[in-house]
Formats: C-alpha cells, structure tokens, sequence
C-alpha cells in the first residue's frame, strides 16, 4: 500500500492513507462507516488498486452488492488476478444472477486456486444450486469437498466449509446431520466468528423463542395494571387527606376551647396573686411596726445599760483613787535615802521587809486592775 501512495503528494497520501486505515478497522464493526471511508478514498486515488480493492470488500461487507461487484471488475482488470471470483460470483447470486455466478465459479476452478479460494468457490456453487432447485447437487459438491481437502487448508477455511454444509443440510430437512455437522464447526470455531455454537443449541431445543409482539403486549398489560393501582393509591391518598383534614378542624377546634379555658385560669390566677400581694403587704407593714417597737425597747435597754457601765466605771475610779492614796502613805512611811547609813542591820531588814510587803501589795492590785479590765472588754464584746 505504501508503494502505491508515494504516486500522490504527501497531503494527499496522508488523508488517502487515513482513510484506508479506518476503513479497515471498522469493517467489522460498522461496515457501511467503513465504505464511506473507503469510498472516500477511493474519490481521491481512483487509479489505485488498493483504493479499489478498500471500496469493493467494504460495500461487500456492508451489503452494497452492486458497487462491490463494479469494484471487483475495476480491479480485475487492474491487477488481472483472479483473488476476487469467488466474491464477484457471490455478488452475482446476491443479485438474482446465479447462472452468471456459476459462469464465474468455473472461471475460478479453472485457475487452480489455492485450497482456501477453492472452498469458497464451492461454498457459492452450492448455494447457486440450491437457488435453481438442485439441493441434491448443491449437498454432492459440499461432500466432495469435505472428503478430498476437508482436513486440509487454513483453520477458517475448515470452518466455513463445515458450517456450509451444517446450514445446507438443515435447509434441506436433515436437522439431525445438521447438528452434527454444526456441532464440528463449533468445536474448531475458538474465537466464535461464527455462530456455530447457537446453532447447536437451536437444534436441541435449548433456545428459548419469544415473539416480539407478545412481550410489547404485556408490557402493556402491565403498564395498565400499574396505571390502575397508582390510580387507587392516589384515590386513597385523597380519602386520607380528606380524614385528616376533618381531624386537624377538630384538633384546632378542641385547641381553641383549651385556649379560652387556660385564659380563664390565668384571670383566676392573677385574681389570686393580686390577693396575695395585698395580704403580703399588710403583713410586711405590721411586721415593720413590730421591727420599729423592737427597734425602740432595743435602744432604751442599750441606755440603761450604758448608764450602769459609767456607774460602775466611776465607782473603779473612785477605788483606784483610794489604793492610790494609801500607796502614797505607805511609800511616806518609808525612810528618806539620806538616813540609811545610819541605822543598824535590824532596821535595814525592817525596812526591807516592809519594801517588800508594799511591793506585793502593789502587784496585787496591778493583777486586779488588769482582770476588771478584761471583763469590761469581755461584756462589751457581748454587746
């Protein structure tokens, strides 16, 4: 292909290029995709084989019998192979010409093809046989095939040619060989390009029928059926709706009397608390005259309490001015320093003694002031 795209220019070649690339990637798939690319191609490169060959298979393919036999003729005279008989003559069968078709078919046997373009010569012929009426002759051919090269040739070649016979003798009425003969193609038939495997199962019955019809029509049953339940659900929802509309009227209605009996018991009991709040406050008036009275006895005790408290303080006035004087007699009494040297051991001690015994004295009262002192703090702390 590369040989025969460096005639064109190198934008040319790429998009002529493109094309043939898709081409042959969706024929498979989406063939009718596939032949407009080819066809693409083959506009812009006309005079090359390989967009002829790219044209004829893919209107093949998508079912363009016509077209693919006019590019089949192209390139036969093109090339001046014989690779394409068996699809020319397929065509011409496709198009109600099945004696042109076995024109060509001898044309290809003449040629002494390879084991591959043989069978397929034969897979036409059959089928042209049997387009004439001539079942019997169309089951030979496939036989004969089978017995002199049938373990022979490419794997899919095997395939095609089994599987030809298979559908030949199920048309025919031999279900049983039929199933055989499918049963062998499936068996070498690993990657499933054909549908061998369900034809078998066809054949035993495993296959499950059901019209088309027949399932739109119940699916329209059930459609209605739904229809009418969702039309009870929704007539019953109404119906609740209703109900419930008549409950909440009466649970407002019932609201409304508690209202008005709840206000009512607040007026009772607002009337009560005004009642309250006046006795409340007679009784904190007489409470307050009684504090006032309290208030006043308080005061007059704390006076007289205070008036015998200065008694009592003159009267220790009057008892500490007393000790006081007879310390001062006590302390005349006592010889002037002066004179001590003149009196004798006995009088030293004397006087001594009588130091001593003032001394005590005077300690005494000390101790006497100074507990009257705290209990006068004492009480006052009471008070």
């Amino acid at each position: 292909m590369r040989a025969e795209l460096r005639g064109l220019s190198p934008e040319q070649a790429e998009i002529v290029g493109a094309h043939l690339l898709m081409a042959g990637q969706l024929m498979d798939s989406d063939p009718a995709l596939a032949y407009r690319h080819a066809e693409a191609a083959r506009r812009r490169a006309a005079r090359l084989p390989v967009t002829r060959e790219a044209a004829g298979e893919t209107a093949y393919a998508a079912g363009e019998y016509a077209i693919a036999l006019a590019e089949f003729r192209a390139l036969r005279r093109m090339t001046g192979n014989d690779d394409f008989l068996a699809a020319m003559a397929d065509c011409e069968r496709a198009l109600g010409n099945p004696d042109k078709a076995l024109k060509l078919v001898k044309e290809g046997l003449r040629t002494a093809p390879d084991l591959t373009a043989r069978v397929e010569l034969r897979l036409v012929e059959a089928g042209c046989r049997l387009d004439l009426d001539q079942a019997d002759e169309a089951l030979r051919v496939l036989r004969q095939e089978l017995e002199s090269g049938g373990a022979r040739g490419t794997r899919e070649s095997r395939i095609r040619l089994r599987y030809g016979y298979a559908n030949l003798l199920e048309l025919t009425g031999n279900a049983d060989e039929a199933e055989r003969w499918f049963a062998a193609a499936a068996a070498m038939d690993t990657e499933n390009t054909t549908d061998a495997a369900d034809r078998v199962a066809a054949l035993q019955g495993l296959v499950l029928e059901v019209d088309e019809d027949d399932l739109v029509g119940d699916e329209r049953t059930e459609q209605d059926t739904d229809d009418e339940d969702d039309e009870d659900a929704e007539s019953g929802e109404d119906d609740e709706d209703a109900e419930s509309g008549e409950d909440d009227e009466d649970a407002e209605s019932g609201e409304d009397d508690e209202d008005a009996e709840s206000d009512e018991a607040d007026e009772d009991f607002e009337s009560d608390e005004d009642d309250e709040d006046a006795e409340s406050d007679e009784d904190d008036e007489d409470f307050e005259s009684d504090e006032d009275d309290e208030d006043a006895e308080s005061d007059e005790a704390d006076e007289d309490f205070e008036s015998d408290e200065d008694d009592e303080d003159a009267d220790d006035e009057d008892a500490e001015s007393d000790e006081d004087d007879e310390d001062e007699d006590q302390l005349d009494e006592l010889p002037e320093l002066d004179d001590l040297d003149e009196l004798d051991q006995a009088e030293m001690d004397a006087i001594a003694a009588s130091e001593q015994e003032w001394f005590d004295v005077t300690s005494r009262d000390i101790d006497v002031v100074s507990e009257d002192e705290a209990g006068d703090a004492g009480e006052k702390g009471e008070r």
